[in-house]
């Protein structure tokens, strides 16, 4: 069985990939999962930050699938240094990939935190 916490914390994935498109949409994710579940402060950044580890699943393997298409096109013939240059592309992929993890999490635990503020106010 689901807990709440685990299902708030996938609606605001859901919020954060369906709003993806706008800038910070992962503060707006990790808020809704938070002001769902009713948390406080400290269970509101936790719950925010697991959010935005869920939310970054599906924005990964979008950026795997843009990267395997694109990727494609770097590499060159023989003596070109195409193996080079997709090595060096996987590594700058993956560095991205580990700055977009920071981001989508860190954001939503910020709306964790913002989301629990909220509640507390009411």
């Amino acid at each position: 069985m689901v807990s709440d916490s685990t299902l708030h914390a996938l609606i605001g994935a859901v919020v954060t990939v369906v709003f993806s498109f706008v800038p910070f949409s992962p503060v707006f994710g990790g808020g809704v999962a938070t002001y769902l579940n009713g948390a406080d402060t400290s269970d509101g950044v936790r719950i925010g930050a697991l959010s935005g580890l869920i939310a970054s699943i599906p924005l990964l393997l979008f950026g795997l699938l843009a990267f395997a298409i694109f990727g494609l096109f770097t590499i060159g013939g023989p003596g070109s240094g195409g193996v080079a240059v997709g090595l060096g592309g996987f590594f700058v992929v993956l560095l991205l990939g580990v700055v977009a993890i920071a981001y989508t999490v860190g954001l939503s635990a910020l709306g964790g935190y913002l989301g629990a503020y909220l509640v507390e106010g009411r």
